[in-house]
């Protein structure tokens, strides 16, 4: 069991409760969060902090999975107040200049960039920590132990905290009050297998309470990874049924997004919480992931 309390930070974002959390977990100097959200959600997490008694500047260190705009989004602004940032080494050049991963992601999102994410602001060099497999990060008495567990992202670290594991995306996404989640198989470097390697190790681990960034705490890691493991093996499938065909990518994203309400729908999940899963993890986004996963690794294999 957990010793050390963990708080579950609702970042709201898009006004919408259970899409995007940060944890924080108190010391004797002050407070680690792991995951700071977007910068259109830094009023939340202010919120979540005072509601606590804590201010940003009670912030000693932050831990980023990786470095999406809904995971890291305001590590900057944070750093400002006085944070130590801590990101897996691919990922640290591009908090220090964000210029780069702010284009693609205009691209993207277009004129809904500025209200989807806010403001991304550069995180200073000196406070910035660099954080790779194996490290452990001590901060008042608190360990956390560093999982490079890659297949979302290359860039993307777990961190181990007692016999919690924080798991970013790498762990799905899953709101409470059903047993049923989903994988955010996005692009640019989504990879199914290195993603099995990753749930493999965290099956290993011995974990007893596991923490996805969408969102929340849940005390079945067992039954958890080996869901995600499963909805790999499902993502597989599915795309050697539908991509020999080569689909134009609206008709990619039309079958693949039946295909998940068709999941949610077999285990009951009702409309307000699917519209969250939406908002956490826009289904499209999971087709194009696939279709670039399938084109650059499975065809150029076969």
């Amino acid at each position: 069991m957990v010793q050390t309390r963990v708080d579950t930070l609702d970042l709201n974002f898009q006004g919408r409760p259970g899409a995007i959390a940060a944890y924080l977990i108190r010391h004797a100097d002050g407070a680690v969060l792991v995951e700071c959200g977007p910068g259109s959600t830094i009023e939340g997490l202010k919120a979540g902090l005072q509601a606590h008694g804590l201010t940003p500047r009670h912030v000693t260190h932050l831990l980023l999975t990786h470095i999406h705009l809904d995971h890291a989004g305001a590590a900057g602004w944070l750093a400002g107040e006085g944070a130590q940032v801590c990101v897996h080494p691919v990922g640290a050049p591009h908090m220090l200049d964000p210029g780069k991963l702010l284009v693609s992601a205009r691209r993207i999102y277009g004129d809904a960039m500025e209200s989807l994410w806010g403001e991304f602001l550069p995180v200073p060099d000196d406070k910035l920590m660099a954080v790779k497999d194996g490290d452990e990060i001590v901060v008042g008495g608190l360990r956390f132990v560093v999982l490079e567990t890659p297949g979302h992202a290359e860039h993307h670290n777990a961190y181990l905290f007692e016999d919690m594991c924080f798991t970013g995306d790498i762990g799905g996404v899953r709101i409470p009050a059903y047993r049923y989640l989903r994988l955010p198989l996005v692009p640019p470097e989504l990879h199914l297998e290195k993603w099995r390697q990753s749930i493999e190790r965290l099956q290993r681990a011995g974990l007893r309470h596991i923490a996805p960034t969408h969102f929340g705490i849940f005390d079945d890691p067992v039954w958890h990874l080996q869901a995600v493991a499963d909805e790999l093996d499902a993502a597989a499938r599915w795309l050697e049924q539908v991509m020999p065909a080569d689909p134009p990518i609206e008709a990619l994203r039309a079958r693949f997004v039946a295909w998940f309400e068709a999941q949610a729908n077999s285990v009951g999940v009702d409309k307000e919480t699917l519209r969250t899963y939406e908002i956490a993890n826009p289904t499209w986004m999971s087709a194009d992931g696939l279709q670039r996963y399938w084109r650059k690794h499975c065809l150029s294999a076969g």
